[in-house]
């Protein structure tokens, strides 16, 4: 054999050894914290399993509570029943607040004539008002409420738990246990066991592939107490079951028996397997690694690459192009050896050395692909005088020269030019030919070829200038002609392109000046009404009790309209100065990180009186998790509390208001939708602005400025607030941010 088939041999068994040792090295950096110094049941796998089981056990067999029991053991104290009785205020406060949210009602009944109505939410006031006394009057009556509140909670942890009674019995099939109380010596067990046999004859090393025993140096006693993991927290369930905590002694055991039909017992020998395998392979790739290493260094096996025949053809090729091979096969290499060992260890023996020995073979090439390529490049770089040169040939740097130019302005004249030029150059071609006509087979091709298409091209851009001079002439004097048809890229298309703009934008600026001065005038005319309104009551009433014929009745009367009247306009003015200074950006936001769902839920709990009283059924959908994000809590609460207040006042009674919480990538979306009572404007941007309200009569309570205050809060937050209107569908949508 000669020198050179040698030198080959070598470097490919030296390739070979390099690349199954870091292979093997790379399996045990990624496999070894799962498979060193474990078995199965050592792993988060088995461990998630058995607690699984435990969880079940303890939820169905060893707390042995049913419902009836649980409710005879509802309590209620006197910290629970004042927390109920003020949960709204005092006795006053409750009844005022009832009866202010009756008032307009039976008031704009009356004044609609319809008395039947009226004396329906009289009945329904009074009703409430009677409930709520009677909470102050009674323990007993708020007694009764708290504890069928608590049985309802009762019954919905019964209903949720027993979801899972079928996954309990696949458990119970699969793993042996025997449990006693410590306490009373009851055991529970799924062992067929007679009286005065020992346990230890079913649960023992022979039969049993695992054995957990209660108490045991890894766990005390089992016990009943703490929360389900897979079950939610119920506030009255939980300290129920945990004043009956128990604690057992036993074992709980998996049998070796069956092992077909166990599935934990087929992921136990699976382990097994995948460990053998694990230490076979990292044991012989560090053994390679090593052997390559001692070859390398004997011989020095990258020598034995030849660069110097190939080398002037590889530095003919453009360097960037060389980099992005050798990073790209790299990548790649990294990719097969990262894949080899992540995922082939999930095989059976056969599969696995089948497929090791087939990525083994596609990763050396790889590796040797990638070593050959970096001892060329190596060789190219040791020339530094000729890196500028092969710079300027890169494809990276004639690409951004191509581009620069490619993006270059060039003016009409300079197109002109070089039409002109090739018209002059054809013009000596036809002299060259009156002189030797031999020419003319040469000249009549190329003219038809190039100069036919340059006269049509000129024939065709000087009629488009001419039609871009007429569409302008026509703009300046105010005739809005239909669009110059944007032909090409030249630059007597980006001509019409931006003259196209600017009569789109002054079309545009024509609209929202009209637009500005419509909304002014209906600004205007909506503050006027509202400020009006309440104003001219008060001077009236305050004009009546003047008079000096006034009842006592009738001046406390007076007063109380003056006084609602006041407040309303006191309302109006601070809304208006509110919205006014959001406008502006006059505002300093105090930001903190806050729980978007929790935050909505209290905005809920603010209406939530109304919300029972309503006919609106409010459907609420908040993730699991909570949304923060980094808000002023107090001004997005104020967001809130105007969108949830708009829905109780716009929507049609007897339909479902949608609320939903949710978080996309870095965005937490707020959506809240509801049927209008009121036909809306089709212009979904009039509802932003100020006094607009869906309610065109103004019949309502509303100022007609929350949407415009909810979207500059939304806005001075960088998020943003979107309307969508689909017929009585009203939706609003509120993202944020969430970093």
């Amino acid at each position: 054999m000669d020198t050179k088939s040698k030198s080959k041999m070598i470097f490919v068994i030296w390739i070979l050894l390099f690349t199954f040792g870091l292979s093997g090295i790379i399996s045990g950096l990624f496999n070894g914290k799962d498979y060193i110094k474990k078995d199965y049941f050592q792993t988060q796998q088995f461990e998630d399993e058995l607690n699984q089981f435990v969880d079940y056990l303890k939820m169905f067999e060893l707390n042995n509570i049913n419902k009836e029991e649980l409710k005879k053991k509802i309590t209620v104290t006197a910290e629970e029943i004042e927390e109920h009785r003020y949960r709204y205020g005092d006795l006053s406060t409750q009844v005022s607040n009832i009866k202010g949210q009756y008032e307009h009602k039976i008031q704009d009944a009356l004044l609609a004539g319809n008395k039947e109505v009226a004396d329906a939410y009289i009945a329904e006031r009074d009703k409430k008002i009677e409930d709520i006394t009677n909470n102050f009057k009674s323990d007993e009556h708020v007694r009764a409420k708290i504890v069928k509140e608590k049985e309802q909670k009762i019954d919905e942890y019964f209903r949720e738990i027993e979801n899972y009674r079928s996954d309990f019995m696949r458990y119970k099939a699969l793993f042996t246990y025997y449990l006693k109380n410590t306490a009373t010596g009851e055991v529970y067990t799924n062992v067929n066991i007679s009286s005065g046999d020992s346990i230890d004859t079913f649960i023992n090393n022979k039969n049993m592939i695992f054995i957990q025993s209660y108490p045991s140096s890894k766990y005390a006693y089992l016990s009943t107490g703490g929360q389900y993991r897979f079950v939610g927290d119920n506030d009255v369930v939980t300290p129920l079951i945990e004043k009956e905590t128990s604690t057992f002694e036993g074992k709980i055991a998996l049998p070796k028996a069956a092992s077909s039909e166990n599935p934990i017992l087929a992921d136990y020998y699976d382990f097994q397997q995948k460990q053998k395998i694990f230490f076979i392979y990292t044991i012989s790739g560090i053994l390679a690694f090593l052997l390559s290493f001692y070859l390398n260094k004997k011989t020095r096996v990258i020598q034995c690459i030849p660069t110097g025949k190939w080398q002037p053809y590889y530095n003919c090729i453009p360097i960037d192009v060389t980099v992005m091979a050798l990073v790209f096969t790299g990548l790649l290499t990294l990719l097969l050896f990262i894949m080899d060992n992540t995922l082939s260890l999930h095989q059976n023996l056969y599969i696995y050395i089948r497929d090791t020995l087939f990525r083994l073979i596609v990763t050396t090439l790889f590796v040797a692909l990638t070593l050959i390529q970096g001892k060329f490049l190596l060789e190219r770089a040791k020339a530094p005088a000729n890196l500028k040169a092969d710079w300027q040939k890169a494809l990276l740097h004639r690409a951004y020269q191509g581009i620069k130019e490619a993006f270059l302005i060039r003016s009409i004249g300079m197109q002109l030019f070089i039409l002109l030029s090739v018209v002059f150059a054809f013009g000596v071609g036809a002299a060259i030919v009156l002189i030797e006509p031999i020419y003319i087979w040469i000249y009549i091709p190329l003219f038809i070829v190039i100069c036919v298409p340059i006269f049509i091209i000129i024939i065709k851009r000087s009629g488009y200038f001419n039609r871009i001079v007429t569409n302008t002439d026509e703009l300046v004097h105010g005739n809005f002609e239909q669009d110059i048809p944007v032909i090409g890229k030249s630059a007597l298309a980006v001509l019409a392109a931006n003259i196209n703009a600017l009569k789109h934008g002054i079309k545009v600026s024509q609209k929202e000046q009209a637009k500005s001065e419509r909304l002014k005038t209906e600004l205007i005319t909506n503050v006027s009404h509202d400020l009006r309104t309440p104003l001219t009551s008060i001077i009236t009433y305050t004009e009546l009790l003047k008079t000096s014929d006034v009842t006592d009745e009738e001046r406390d009367a007076y007063i109380e309209i003056i006084d609602r009247k006041s407040k309303r306009l006191k309302v109006l003015i601070d809304d208006l100065f509110e919205a006014s200074k959001m406008a502006s950006g006059n505002i300093e936001l105090e930001k903190e990180k806050v729980d978007l769902v929790q935050l909505l839920q209290q905005a809920l709990a603010e209406y939530n009186e109304t919300i029972e009283e309503s006919t609106l059924q409010f459907r609420i959908t908040t993730p699991d998790t909570p949304v923060y994000a980094v808000v002023d809590g107090q001004k997005l609460w104020r967001v809130f509390d105007n969108l949830i207040g708009n829905i109780l006042k716009y929507s049609l009674e007897n339909t479902r208001v949608y609320i939903s919480v949710k978080k996309a990538n870095d965005k937490a979306v707020i959506a809240f939708k509801n049927i209008t009572k009121y036909e809306l404007s089709e212009d979904i941007d009039e509802l932003f602005e100020r006094f607009k309200r869906g309610d065109t009569s103004r019949h309502t309570e509303g100022s007609g400025l929350g949407l415009a205050i909810a979207k500059s809060i939304i806005d001075l937050h960088e998020g943003s607030l979107d309307i969508e209107v689909d017929g009585d569908l009203f939706k609003v949508t509120v993202s944020l941010n969430t970093k």
